[in-house]
């Protein structure tokens, strides 16, 4: 079912956004500090590999957008295509009519129109802007095409202690629905259609095609890693070198680590820091073979290196998150509130349906109703198969237990339930009006798994 049908408040928006639709402005209209033009793009991730797409300002990812702290923006955002869409700002604290969510209330950048964007920006860190249309079946729309980009939120002060800073946005292409149980052993049989893909890419190039990310040895380089990829989990690793992870989705950790392999579910993003200890020229890429030969790579070059870029299997690792947290309490909740997430097959040939306690939206408009400053504690709960990076918009929360373990301090904006799971976060309704609360899987969004936070 098309979320176009289900808006609410649409006619508030106009309260927090100017909208001028049409290709000119007046004289009244000041100019913006920003302006994303989404356009249709040609996109040549490697020789002969072109990939028909959308972008933002002709280039993917989109251009970086460096705001400061608690700063007023303007963005213009200038829609040069055949349907409707609307960008989302991933991570910050916005009126819900400026987020960027038509299920929040926030106007449509419609065909052949400009919207603009007005907001403050905040929290710092590392945020990021994407499309947040609704894809269904087409697999060039939305997530499935190149409408991302970084948002880098600057803070008041510089904390500097890096030499370099390298972008790097994972993401896959030339996806096609397909019945898992037809080309392996192991789902179920009635489970529905689910995408794969023919491709990938670290920014706009594949693994060996491109520039290499040159270094010097002793440098301190700051990675900031982003997941664009509208379905698929990475794990990463830079052989000879370890991540020293500094922040989770823009949010500073308590308790920094070393670790040799990074996992970002879909829509998370991770500061680190590597020290350039190792001269050669290697390939920071995907841990699985099949996701190197995909594209999913990069090469890391040392000055006055010159040989065949090396890769070297990671030592195993598990992922948890509570290793960057603290052991100490948290506060009691206010409230706490169980959330089922359960899978109704499609069959195949069919699409699958998501549900959230046993509804899929727009039945799960509202999901629940919150107070004003009330802390409240989401027991979520994955019975299903499946990988679930849950976002919720608007809103910062704090994980406090991964499955048996409980920990403190880590906070996030989107959390990876793995199949069969639960997890427990707290949240302070501190940002009034709506707020969207879904799997960042594109498909799993559109076939159901959301619903909306309202505030009393």
């Amino acid at each position: 079912m098309d979320r176009r049908g289900f808006l609410i408040g649409a006619g508030a928006a106009g309260m927090v956004l100017g909208a001028v639709i049409g290709r000119a402005y007046t004289q009244t209209v000041a100019a913006p500090d920003h302006t994303l033009r989404i356009a249709p793009l040609r996109l040549e991730l490697a020789p002969g590999k072109v990939i028909e797409t959308f972008a933002y300002n002709g280039m993917v990812p989109g251009p970086v957008l460096r705001l400061r702290e608690g700063r007023q923006v303007s963005i213009d955002i200038r829609n040069d295509t055949d349907v409707d869409d609307i960008v989302h700002w991933h991570g910050l604290y916005l009126p819900a009519a400026a987020d960027g969510a038509m299920e929040e209330g926030s106007p449509m950048v419609e065909r052949g129109g400009t919207q603009r964007y007005t907001f403050a920006a905040k929290p710092a860190g590392t945020r990021w802007y994407h499309s947040h249309d609704v894809a269904a079946k087409d697999l060039t729309r939305s997530l499935y095409s190149g409408m991302y980009g970084f948002l880098i939120v600057e803070p008041g002060h510089d904390p500097g202690r890096y030499d370099q800073e390298v972008l790097l946005a994972a993401h896959h292409w030339e996806g096609s629905w397909v019945s898992m149980q037809d080309i392996r052993q192991g789902p179920p049989p009635d489970n529905g259609l689910e995408v794969m893909y023919a491709s990938a890419s670290f920014n706009d190039k594949m693994l060996g095609h491109g520039e290499p990310i040159r270094v010097r040895e002793g440098q301190r380089v700051l990675f900031r890693l982003l997941n664009a990829s509208p379905t698929e989990n990475v794990t990463l690793a830079l052989p000879g070198h370890r991540f020293t992870v500094i922040a989770l989705d823009g949010n500073p950790v308590p308790s920094q680590q070393n670790i040799d392999t990074l996992f970002l579910a879909p829509a998370e993003r991770a500061d680190v820091v590597v020290e350039m200890n190792r001269p050669g020229v290697w390939i920071l890429g995907g841990i699985k073979d099949d996701d190197r030969k995909m594209g999913l790579g990069v090469v890391v070059e040392y000055a006055n290196q010159r040989r065949e870029p090396q890769w070297l299997p990671p030592p195993s690792s598990h992922w948890d998150y509570t290793i960057f947290g603290q052991d100490r309490p948290v506060p009691s909740p206010d409230e706490r509130l169980d959330l089922l997430f359960e899978k109704v097959p499609g069959g195949r040939g069919g699409y699958n349906r998501w549900t959230i306690n046993g509804k899929s939206w727009p039945e799960t408009n509202p999901l629940f109703t919150t107070e004003t400053g009330k802390r409240y504690r989401l027991a979520m709960t994955n019975k299903s198969g499946d990988n679930h990076p849950v976002h919720l918009h608007r809103h910062t929360f704090e994980v406090t237990k991964v499955s048996e373990k409980a920990t403190a301090g880590v906070m996030k904006d989107t959390i990876n339930m793995t199949r069969f799971s639960s997890v427990e976060v707290d949240f302070i309704a501190d940002d009034p009006g709506p707020a969207l609360l879904h799997c960042h899987h594109q498909d799993h969004q559109d076939e159901g798994f959301m619903g909306l936070v309202t505030y009393l």
